[in-house]
């Protein structure tokens, strides 16, 4: 019999190992690299606890050099879309009844996996399928997660813990209720982490999922699989599938039982889904939950109290690091001309020092984007930029695909604020620099305030705390994660909440209890020690 109120551990951010030359951890993902490398893994879905294979094998090869096979997936349809809905409605009943301390241990277990045995095999699956160097997929693909996995635990038991107060004679209690019905989570390709919070947090709160990751992201998706179901996740809990979206999404959104959606991407997509949702809304037994993190166009501002070799290094890091491939990398840089000089030249004495190749090589600093279809799609834009009288290109440029998706970071200068590049999300290591006078701080912050739909990240550089306060005010809305002297990336669990606003999100702040209250359906219970056995009130009485 359990009677004891439990205390679960007090979380600590997952130390970032250096991956130094010598260290433990550098040979051991050195190890796992060159085995991922040499195998041509099958990966099945996971639905209901069975492994599922089907006859349409999709190939997976590493965005450095696609033409080397490290496995295969099996490509799912409509029909294993519908068995995962019924697997997690069949699991539902279970574990929505598990006692809360069991969902957390569960939870708990798989972070500690992860950082310890899983951690040179989870660094290395993220490395190769998405092309992060080492540091990237540590800081992602092993301290993210585990920091998502144990704090949302934490902030599980903070909600848990908000109570009503009860008047004399009576007790008031607040039940934090899963959603009735399934949860959907569509994950992306570029961060690991969002791809095992998405299902993991709707499922720590007691709902069951069905899992449809980025394609480019299934290798590195399975290792997440392959932990939660040896910290013991009951079959059913995260059903993880391979399907065409489309085609899910007619399944998914024509249930009954649909409760929620989890969506990380882009922002038409995550539009469009709002819109058939809301078109279907008659057929749900409750109105659906939809949270989405979806684009950014992200900004630098650089006063002139800027120190300027600062601002550079945001640029280096916070526009180029995993190749801009961040929904919250720096996109639009607005430089004042006291200091443009002094940091473009370090700007570009940071750039002729990057390296280029494959993740494998750790002195590279920039790898591949993703596939195909981003390298086109980026290239486009450089080649936008080199017809242009608009614009030009400062530094960089190049490309190459012949091995692989390879981009060299390139920085695009204009005098128009309003140019091709300083307005459309490009996801890409590629960053437009607009030079603004001095004198005219204020009126480009209202021009940067105008000019993209997102609001996501934000960044300001200055000395002076008077233009740290106007700044901070003035640019209120056009971020939900603004950052004062440092890059607009890299926000940690705990300490940085992550969402934006306007086209860039609902702004549920993953990482902190906001998201976790998205999962839950309160109840509200009054027990009365003592009932009333008569209808009439004092004032009814004639005298």
């Amino acid at each position: 019999m359990q009677n004891a109120l439990f205390q679960v551990p007090e979380p600590t951010n997952e130390k970032i190992l250096s991956y130094a030359p010598g260290t433990p951890e550098r040979a051991a993902l050195k190890h796992a690299l060159d085995e991922l490398m040499a195998q041509k893994k099958d990966i099945p879905m996971y639905i209901g606890g069975r492994e599922v294979y089907t006859d349409n094998k999709i190939p997976i090869s590493p965005p450095h050099d696609h033409q080397h096979l490290i496995g295969h997936y099996s490509r799912g349809n409509a029909t294993h879309v519908r068995e995962a809905i019924d697997a997690a409605l069949q699991a539902k009943a279970s574990w929505e009844a598990t006692s809360w301390e069991q969902r957390a241990a569960i939870f708990l277990k798989a972070a500690d996996l992860l950082a310890g045995p899983y951690r040179a095999r989870m660094n290395a699956a993220t490395m190769l399928c998405q092309s992060k160097n080492a540091f990237q997929a540590e800081i992602d693909a092993v301290a993210e997660l585990a920091d998502f996995w144990r704090f949302n635990v934490y902030y599980m038991q903070q909600i848990y813990r908000d109570q009503p107060r009860s008047a004399p004679g009576m007790w008031n209690r607040m039940e934090y209720r899963p959603l009735e019905g399934f949860v959907f989570c569509i994950t992306p390709f570029n961060f690991t982490s969002i791809a095992g919070n998405l299902p993991g947090a709707p499922a720590l709160m007691g709902n069951c999922c069905v899992w449809k990751p980025a394609d480019s992201q299934v290798y590195s998706a399975q290792v997440i699989m392959e932990i939660y179901r040896e910290a013991g996740l009951p079959d059913g809990v995260i059903n993880l599938i391979y399907a065409d979206g489309p085609e899910a999404g007619e399944v998914v959104f024509n249930h009954p039982d649909f409760a929620g959606l989890h969506f990380t991407g882009s922002t038409g997509v995550f539009q469009h889904l709002w819109k058939t949702i809301g078109e279907n809304i008659q057929l749900y037994k409750s109105y659906p939950r939809i949270v989405g993190e979806t684009g950014g166009k992200d900004y630098i501002v650089i006063h002139r109290s800027a120190d300027a070799q600062a601002a550079a290094t945001a640029i280096s890091r916070g526009a180029f690091e995993f190749q801009g491939q961040k929904c919250s990398a720096a996109s639009r840089i607005y430089l004042s001309e006291s200091c443009y000089e002094e940091v473009m030249d370090k700007l570009k004495s940071d750039l002729a020092e990057f390296k280029m190749g494959s993740p494998t090589d750790f002195r590279n600093f920039i790898n591949a984007v993703i596939d195909r279809r981003a390298f086109d799609k980026i290239t486009g834009y450089i080649e936008k930029v080199r017809v242009s009288t608009d614009a030009e290109i400062a530094i960089g440029g190049k490309y190459d695909d012949s091995k692989g998706y390879f981009i060299q970071p390139t920085v695009v200068v204009t005098e128009n604020p309003q140019y091709l590049t300083m307005c459309e999300e490009i996801f890409g290591p590629v960053v437009t620099v607009y030079k603004f006078a001095d004198d005219r701080f204020e009126e480009t912050l209202d021009v940067l305030n105008h000019t993209s739909p997102y609001a996501l990240t934000g960044a300001l550089f200055a000395k002076d705390r008077y233009v740290i306060e106007q700044a901070s005010r003035k640019l209120q809305h056009t971020a939900g994660n603004f950052y004062i002297n440092d890059k607009p990336t890299g926000a940690v669990v705990g300490q940085q909440p992550f969402g934006g606003g306007r086209a860039s999100g609902t702004n549920d702040k993953a990482g902190s209890y906001l998201n976790l209250l998205r999962w839950v359906s309160p109840r509200t219970i009054k027990e009365t020690f003592v009932p009333p056995v008569d209808y009439r009130y004092p004032f009814m009485e004639a005298k």
